[in-house]
């Protein structure tokens, strides 16, 4: 037997202040998409905003079914919408914020198995690494690439 470790790096800022002003309008921009969610069951509005290759920005919010599990995470309804709208642009970063009781979530909600798996068919689909920003208000964390908060990504059927 063999013991590996694995080590994550990340940065982590105080406010959307301390933030690029790229990825701070990449940041407002998903908290503005959580307004946009229907959540009548959970309660817990989330947004995502994609900043796409040539610097568009794409939105998307959690919609929920009675009939769970139809709904879907506001993650993969901004990927899913990015792909079909501007399917020869690549995703280059992504942001996530979580509202609930009307205010933003004060540490970051991380997203789904799911979507951090749709995060990866886009990643290695555009062939370069897709930025993560999750946004809280007391704390925004972000990561270089999706690898990094889904380090064992399924990516392959077969391996050697």
């Amino acid at each position: 037997m063999t013991r590996r470790s694995l080590n994550i790096e990340y940065s982590e800022f105080n406010s959307l202040n301390d933030l690029s002003a790229e990825d701070k309008v990449l940041a407002e921009a998903a908290i503005e998409a959580t307004a946009n969610s229907y959540s009548p069951y959970s309660r817990f509005k989330v947004g995502a905003a994609l900043r796409l290759s040539d610097g568009t920005i794409v939105k998307g919010s959690n919609q929920e079914n009675m009939a769970y599990p139809s709904g879907l995470c506001a993650e993969r309804t901004a990927m899913f919408h990015a792909s079909a709208t501007y399917p020869d642009l690549a995703m280059k970063a992504i942001a996530i914020a979580a509202v609930q009781n009307g205010e933003l979530c004060s540490t970051p909600a991380t997203p789904c198995g799911a979507c951090r798996q749709v995060m990866a068919e886009y990643q290695k689909k555009s062939g370069q690494p897709m930025e993560v920003l999750l946004v809280g208000s007391r704390k925004i964390w972000k990561f270089d690439r999706i690898d990094d908060i889904l380090p064992f990504i399924f990516d392959s059927l077969a391996r050697d």
